[in-house]
């Protein structure tokens, strides 16, 4: 199972207290020693599980030429119309993908393109499924453009994740479903597309990150 980088050090150091515990109780023969050992493997292997950064069609495939990706593994919270004050200024859809602890969370690029602007506003961690965590929490914003196409995505956190890992800077291009980044511990991601694009998930749906079409250009099949 291949390990995103940021996750090795959450791995290590629980790992290391049990080998040492367990360690300590093999040279003492204090039974609660080796117990002690058990919870920091436990751990381990929950960050293990985490930081997981699973293989996916788009790595070998790329997406057709219109499609639009999820940026990550989740529940959609909204599909459609934009809330309220949490979509650029423009004229937008918006997508959103609720993370919860348990998904995949490396993050892709909704959309091919350069990448034309990043920008990383500090902010809350109220709970990434609350509609005001998208404009107040800790956020990073990329747009991604390709010829007249602009998609703008977020990186949110939510009340465990606090920190943000984003791995693409402007003027990098990137491929539809490229890993950009990741979030850790419970997050959200919202993508805006134009309004000529067809949004094709709706909400409660679960999502894949680099696989879920979760809109399309006009005039692609």
């Amino acid at each position: 199972m291949r390990i995103d980088r940021a996750g090795w050090p959450f791995l290590a150091v629980p790992l290391g207290l049990s080998a040492a515990f367990s360690a300590m109780g093999r040279a003492t023969g204090r039974r609660a020693a080796r117990l002690a050992a058990w919870p920091f493997l436990a751990l381990s292997a929950y960050m293990a599980v985490f930081f997981r950064d699973p293989q996916r069609r788009c790595d070998e495939v790329p997406p057709a030429d219109g499609d639009v990706v999820s940026p990550a593994d989740g529940v959609v919270m909204v599909a459609g119309e934009p809330q309220p004050g949490v979509a650029p200024e423009g004229n937008w859809q918006q997508v959103s993908v609720f993370l919860s602890v348990v998904d995949v969370h490396v993050n892709r690029a909704p959309y091919r393109g350069e990448i034309t602007s990043s920008t990383y506003t500090p902010g809350s961690f109220l709970a990434a499924y609350r509609a005001e965590s998208a404009h107040r929490n800790e956020r990073s914003e990329l747009w991604v453009r390709d010829g007249d196409r602009t998609v703008v995505f977020r990186q949110i956190v939510g009340v465990l994740a606090r920190r943000i890992v984003t791995r693409v800077v402007p003027g990098d291009r990137v491929a539809t479903g490229q890993r950009i980044g990741l979030m850790k511990f419970g997050s959200r991601m919202d993508v805006f597309v134009p309004p000529e694009c067809t949004v094709l998930v709706s909400k409660g749906q679960r999502v894949r990150g680099g696989e879920t079409v979760i809109a399309r250009w006009p005039g692609s099949s």
